[in-house]
């Protein structure tokens, strides 16, 4: 693998559970990338510019180890394989301090060009892949979650049907969208993270901001259905597909709230987390059975 990015964790990357929101963890392995574009052969990401990028069209990760303000960050990058039109590649972000693993990210990659659509991967671009060519590491691998291929996209209304309940309706944010007016990969998630206190008010009116009790994800699926641009009202519905002892298992879709198409859809493991201890805690049960109300049989991203 190569080193694709090197920085640190800014605080105001940081959300109320006082560590690195997961949008950004994304939003570094987008950076990172970026980097291995160029080892490919791939010309900047220049939106002055035609030609062929590297689209991400499904994410999954595993949080690690949660990043502090201030800590170094550096991604190594490698391609795990290339299939058809599609490349697989693999992220793994470590504190260089404490050469901890933070998180891993595996991204199934399509060559796309703005005015063609997905391309064929060329000759010579699997040739440098070859080179870069990594294995994934036990570590990386899904733990919580089953990557079977991602269902036909719900609708809003199919979604409504199922009893999702909503947890975001907001225009798409000037900060989340790039100089050609789509959204930032890492706002796909971001919306999600932000949608968070507003499910769990469903909980007996839990408001996690008086609370020493916040919550922390451990693995993400993100499949990306289309971009969302500047002027698209987002829409987020949610429900769970599990609950155990200790985590949980949530499943998000994301729609234009005008059209009633998929956006993204999402499905994520997470834990409660003692924000003075800085641990995963078991459900309290107290929380337990509004947990086990909001489970939606069948659902999936």
């Amino acid at each position: 693998m190569i080193e694709a990015y090197r920085n640190s964790v800014r605080i105001w990357e940081c959300d109320d559970m006082g560590h690195m929101n997961i949008q950004f963890y994304v939003d570094k392995a987008t950076g990172a990338l970026e980097v291995l574009s160029r080892r490919l052969g791939l010309p900047a990401s220049d939106p002055g510019q035609a030609g062929p990028r590297l689209v991400v069209r499904e994410h999954h990760i595993r949080f690690l180890r949660e990043q502090l303000p201030g800590a170094p960050i550096v991604i190594h990058a490698g391609v795990l394989d290339t299939d058809g039109d599609q490349m697989r590649i693999y992220f793994e972000m470590r504190n260089p301090a404490t050469e901890q693993v933070a998180a891993t990210l595996v991204a199934r990659t399509e060559l796309a060009d703005p005015e063609r659509g997905v391309q064929p991967l060329p000759p010579e671009l699997r040739e440098r892949a070859e080179a870069l060519r990594t294995e994934l590491p036990e570590h990386g691998a899904p733990r919580g979650l089953e990557l079977d291929p991602p269902r036909k996209p719900l609708t809003l209304r199919e979604a409504d049907e199922w009893g999702l309940l909503a947890t975001y309706l907001t225009p798409l944010e000037p900060q989340l969208v790039d100089s050609q007016g789509y959204m930032f990969t890492r706002g796909y998630i971001g919306v999600i993270s932000d949608s968070i206190p507003n499910f769990l008010s469903h909980m007996g009116n839990w408001d996690r901001s008086g609370s020493r009790i916040g919550g922390a994800a451990l693995e993400y699926r993100v499949v990306y259905r289309q971009r969302a641009r500047q002027g698209c009202v987002l829409a987020l519905r949610t429900g769970l597909r599990h609950v155990g002892p200790k985590a949980y298992t949530f499943c998000h879709w994301l729609f234009d709230n005008d059209t009633g198409q998929a956006v993204a859809s999402a499905e994520a493991v997470a834990v409660m987390f003692d924000l003075e201890a800085r641990r995963a805690i078991a459900i309290p049960e107290e929380r337990r059975g509004p947990l086990e109300r909001l489970v939606v049989p069948g659902l999936s991203a």
